[in-house]
């Protein structure tokens, strides 16, 4: 199985900066893509960032302030997703989830966290 765990979030002032982590759990060989999406109150949930083999994509929204990463642990089953946001705005605020769609064993399934609020309000 697949767990994703966020953490970082929390209260910033416009401009201000956060990192947010995805710790990821499981067999990586049957995880290929991986995205940053959130949802602000009474919005839609809306892709922001996006990791496949290393190439990248951003919302137009987020592009040039945020950016997506991944780290592979050496023991083959954790690694984690990270997105560094800068220069956020109110509206960035929202609950942010990450995502894991399955490959290969996992074809055809995705995965999600329980989110990390993020809030920009001076």
């Amino acid at each position: 199985q697949v767990q994703l765990v966020e953490s970082g979030g929390g209260l910033v002032q416009p401009g201000g900066s956060l990192r947010l982590s995805c710790a990821v759990t499981g067999n990586m060989f049957n995880i290929g893509p991986m995205a940053w999406y959130r949802q602000a109150l009474g919005k839609e949930r809306e892709l922001v960032a996006s990791i496949t083999e290393g190439i990248t994509r951003y919302s137009d929204s987020v592009l040039g302030r945020f950016t997506i990463s991944r780290d592979f642990a050496t023991d083959g089953d954790k690694s984690a997703v990270n997105l560094e946001m800068r220069n956020l705005k109110p509206e960035d605020t929202a609950l942010y989830f990450c995502n894991a769609v399955g490959i290969k064993r996992l074809r055809g399934r995705e995965f999600w966290g329980q989110g990390t609020q993020v809030t920009v309000s001076s």
